[in-house]
């Protein structure tokens, strides 16, 4: 049966500017495009680890698929975020199938009718549509800018005000004050909710993500933590008070209407969080790259087409949906899965090709990749 025709134009529309998305093939380029960013995701001692808890523990005679509220809350869940929960330094933690469902849950839950919500303009998809299901007002604040959050702040003094950010913002790996946001949430007792998805595994002796390694947990009234990206596996959870957890656990729908994960997939983010304890090399050689990265670019004479950022995510501006179009694939065919980033999901004219590192990149990849792009450029 075909598409109904306005559907069908949607799709020639994206055809004619070149924006039509295609799945990848999966292949043997280096990556410089997941969010694997310490190897979790291809880990061969985590996989065995799951193997033997699992058989060890008898855990797959220990609960069936449904609801976490019917018959979906097996054995392994309260070890898992009792773990998570003593690992972020937060007093609960509550498991969600993913971060979109996590960010669905949270922000269609929480604000109520009277409330108000003020979202920075780069927050993911995922908080936007969260946002969007909620009863409360909305609106967004310019990326960055605490002048502009307070002034919309004053606007609406009298009634609950979430503030909503992320630690990393995930096209281009740039960080806000967190410290300053945190005044001025305080300073109208806001109550500031924090994604944290790409920053667990990067930032902290251990991975914990940059808000602890700030040591500003205890400012936070959520914390929104993702497992597909540094820890490599599926899942999310929500970090609070215990009054919040329950909350959740009765109105968040994502939480309620859905399939529990599978034992195993609980498993393998509570093996993943036992090995971020024990994974400081990995997590050290991130950092390595990271910083080597940054030198090297500058080096190059790259740093003018770069955001700043000391994450594992650096975005270089082409501005041109074919211009980056054009670079990413040369990068490719020379054996590296850059992705390009184009208008109108980035601003246009603010087109970019966005670097992932990982602690598994070598010095030589960097350094050839980068020769690359300043080949095109110059």
């Amino acid at each position: 049966m075909k598409l109904p025709e306005n559907l069908n134009n949607k799709i020639e529309n994206y055809k004619q500017h070149n924006l039509l998305r295609k799945l990848p093939a999966f292949n043997n380029v280096v990556d410089f495009s997941s969010n694997d960013y310490i190897g979790f995701a291809k880990s061969e001692v985590i996989f065995r680890n799951v193997h033997a808890y699992l058989v060890e523990n008898e855990i797959f005679q220990n609960g069936s698929t449904g609801s976490r509220l019917i018959s979906g809350n097996h054995s392994l869940y309260p070890i898992a975020e009792n773990f998570i929960a003593q690992f972020h330094d937060a007093e609960t933690a509550l498991i969600f199938n993913s971060g979109y469902d996590a960010n669905i849950g949270f922000f269609s839950a929480i604000p109520q009718e009277n409330d108000v919500v003020l979202y920075d303009e780069l927050c993911h998809a995922s908080i936007k549509d969260g946002i969007a299901m909620s009863s409360a007002q909305s609106y967004k604040f310019i990326h960055n800018d605490f002048e502009n959050l307070e002034e919309l702040i004053l606007k609406f003094q009298g009634s609950a005000i979430y503030i909503v950010t992320e630690s990393v913002f995930s096209m281009d790996g740039d960080t806000p004050n967190l410290e300053e946001l945190i005044m001025l949430s305080e300073k109208y007792n806001c109550y500031l909710i924090v994604d944290e998805a790409h920053t667990l595994g990067v930032f902290g002796d251990k991975g914990e993500g940059l808000i602890q390694y700030l040591q500003l947990q205890d400012k936070i009234f959520a914390r929104i933590m993702t497992f597909g990206k540094g820890l490599g596996c599926q899942g999310a959870a929500i970090l609070g008070s215990a009054e919040l957890k329950e909350y959740l656990v009765n109105f968040a729908r994502s939480f309620i209407y859905t399939t529990g994960l599978s034992p195993n997939a609980v498993a393998t983010i509570f093996t993943a969080y036992q090995q971020l304890e024990l994974e400081n090399e990995a997590i050290q050689k991130l950092r390595e790259n990271i910083i080597y990265f940054n030198q090297q670019k500058n080096l190059l004479g790259l740093k003018p087409m770069f955001v700043h950022s000391k994450s594992a995510i650096h975005s270089a501006i082409v501005p041109g949906n074919e211009n980056v179009k054009q670079l990413a694939q040369e990068l490719q065919d020379k054996g590296f899965d850059v992705q390009a980033f184009l208008s109108p999901t980035v601003p246009e004219g603010q087109e970019r090709l966005r670097f992932c590192i990982h602690s598994f990149n070598s010095h030589q990849e960097i350094n050839q990749v980068l020769e690359l792009v300043r080949d095109f450029i110059f």
